[in-house]
């Protein structure tokens, strides 16, 4: 089961979400609460050799808040050269957000509610609601 799912906004998604799913394993404040996988965003046509990896798919521990992941996520995509756009998605919400959004305190705090949710309508990282 997926609780999350990241995307990155980045000519090179498969390295950044590499580069996030290491950050994250080393980020003592999670606690070993999370698992990771790096993986296709849809299985790729029965033709076809398959896609490169889009998505990273996180599953949380039963101690481990939504809050705090965001927060290591956060930090992750704001320690980039040039901080790309993440897209977080869980259930039916789907959050793009901004370097900018990552900044603002009002955002962000609507940004987690609606993840911690898990349902209802989509938010975005401009103006989350």
């Amino acid at each position: 089961m997926t609780d999350l799912v990241v995307e990155v906004r980045e000519a090179d998604a498969e390295d950044a979400l590499r580069s996030l799913a290491g950050w994250l394993r080393a980020d003592e404040s999670l606690d070993g609460q999370l698992r990771s996988r790096v993986a296709p965003a849809a299985p790729a046509p029965a033709d076809h050799m398959g896609t490169g990896f889009d998505v990273l798919e996180l599953v949380l521990g039963s101690s481990l808040s939504t809050a705090a992941l965001v927060v290591s996520l956060l930090q992750w995509q704001l320690s980039r050269r040039r901080a790309p756009a993440l897209v977080l998605s869980r259930g039916d919400v789907r959050v793009e957000l901004t370097p900018e959004a990552a900044r603002d305190d009002e955002t962000l705090r609507r940004v987690m509610a609606a993840l911690e949710r898990g349902e209802g309508g989509a938010a975005d990282g401009d103006g989350a609601s």
